[in-house]
């Protein structure tokens, strides 16, 4: 019964998000509630372990989203991923471009949410292609490809954040292993495969790029930008680096490990970015206050989803479901990595959203990456991986790049449905193969 109720629960779920289109959230919620109700849960623990959830989800996650907000914001707002964009086309010229677009979809993707560094990059790179003469979808899709990875596959990103804290991952390592495993698929699924895609034609609206470009005294400094954008996961990679060579216990590791705890390193982050991309500017000190805020105000529906999935997941640890689904999976005879996958890319499928998909799988298979012994950080980016694939009509990347790129729904899916696809799959390999040598 306890399997038939989370199927029940799930499905429930996707005609709350999909077919009423209530919010995330709310859905969240109203699933968490059913699923105690039929799952035998005393009426008086509902609530608490509701509260319960999302108080220990959004504990750590509220901090570490809320200044990646403030540092993406200022990096937006600054000119600063334009003028990495700009430098990085110079340096590789034209006949390269492709490949300074993808470089710069990554670099802007660590730090800026996916739908930031997609409304900040493509009009740009739209300008580019009308001056080269080049196809906008060849030469924007590897972008794209680099910004969806980096977003559902690296913290400080919302989805696979929360997986890390689920999970009890390592952060600094998993950034590590997903910077690994980023370069490859990003490779495949973007400069290899929009190859086929030179004939697809694109006319996108005149909206959509011709905007001001920002002069150059206006920008920051490209060696700013790249160290002010990068700033956190440095911090991060060091400090996780770090303790595998230095000596347990010395007073100079735990200073690096107190810089490098996510919490720390990202409010670190945004007081460099305050002074180098802000002050030291000549910006006025209401605008960098302006920037902050607005930036947070971007994520206050993501906090709010990411909440109401710990509720569920609460919900399901707290009346024995997690439990029981572990004991049962325990018994099946497929690697911890591939059913993580191959349950996100089912939800994925269902629901739309890759952050919906992520949190819960993770919810659902928590307990038995705990029991199977799986590296947790593998785990992460397993998950983060089913959750790009083949995204479709029921999700809005879908219809953001078929709106700003002009498609039709079949061109939409040959270019944008089957880039999350080859990306999921490549990713898959990837971890798998890391699995092997780790």
């Amino acid at each position: 019964m306890p399997i038939l109720f989370l199927l029940l629960g799930i499905l429930l779920l996707i005609l709350l998000t999909t077919v009423v289109k209530l919010d995330a959230f709310l859905s969240f919620i109203i699933v968490a509630i059913c699923m105690g109700v039929v799952s035998g849960m005393d009426l008086s623990t509902i609530s608490g372990s509701i509260i319960t959830g999302m108080g220990d989800t959004l504990g750590f996650l509220a901090i570490i989203l809320g200044f990646g907000a403030m540092l993406g914001k200022l990096i937006s707002d600054s000119g600063a991923a334009q003028r990495i964009s700009i430098t990085l086309l110079n340096a590789y010229g034209k006949n390269k471009v492709i490949w300074a677009l993808t470089t710069a979809g990554f670099i802007v993707g660590v730090p800026l949410f996916y739908g930031v560094g997609f409304v900040l990059l493509v009009p740009l790179m739209f300008t580019i292609a009308y001056r080269i003469k080049l196809p906008v979808v060849y030469l924007g899709l590897p972008m794209i490809t680099a910004l969806s990875a980096t977003h559902c596959l690296l913290p400080p990103h919302p989805a696979p954040t929360a997986l890390v804290e689920q999970f009890n991952a390592d952060m600094g390592t998993t950034i590590i292993y997903g910077i690994i495993i980023c370069i490859p698929i990003i490779l495949v699924a973007g400069p290899l495969f929009a190859r086929t895609l030179k004939k697809i034609r694109s006319n996108p609206l005149e909206a959509f790029y011709d905007r001001r470009e920002l002069k150059d005294e206006e920008m920051p400094g490209f060696g700013i930008s790249i160290a002010t954008a990068l700033f956190p996961v440095a911090l991060m990679i060091i400090a996780s680096a770090t303790s595998q060579f230095v000596q347990k216990e010395t007073v100079f590791l735990k200073i690096i490990n107190f810089i490098g705890d996510p919490t720390i390193a990202m409010v670190l982050a945004v007081l460099f970015a305050i002074y180098t991309l802000g002050i030291k500017q000549k910006k006025k000190v209401a605008d960098i206050a302006d920037s902050l805020v607005d930036g947070v105000k971007s994520i206050a529906m993501i906090l709010l989803i990411i909440g109401g999935a710990g509720a569920l997941k609460q919900i399901l640890t707290d009346s024995g479901t997690n439990d029981y689904l572990a004991m049962l999976l325990g018994d099946v005879n497929v690697s911890p990595i591939i059913l993580g996958w191959g349950m996100a890319v089912a939800i994925r499928l269902s629901i739309g959203s890759a952050t919906v998909a992520g949190l819960t799988t993770a919810g659902i298979i928590a307990p038995l990456v705990a029991q199977s012994g799986a590296d947790p950080n593998l785990m992460v980016l397993s998950v983060g991986a089913g959750s790009i694939f083949f995204s479709h009509v029921n999700d809005s990347g879908f219809w953001l790049f078929k709106e700003y790129f002009n498609l039709s729904v079949k061109d939409t899916i040959k270019t944008w449905s089957s880039m999350e696809a080859i990306l999921s799959v490549a990713a898959l390999v990837a971890v798998l193969v890391m699995d092997i040598f780790i």
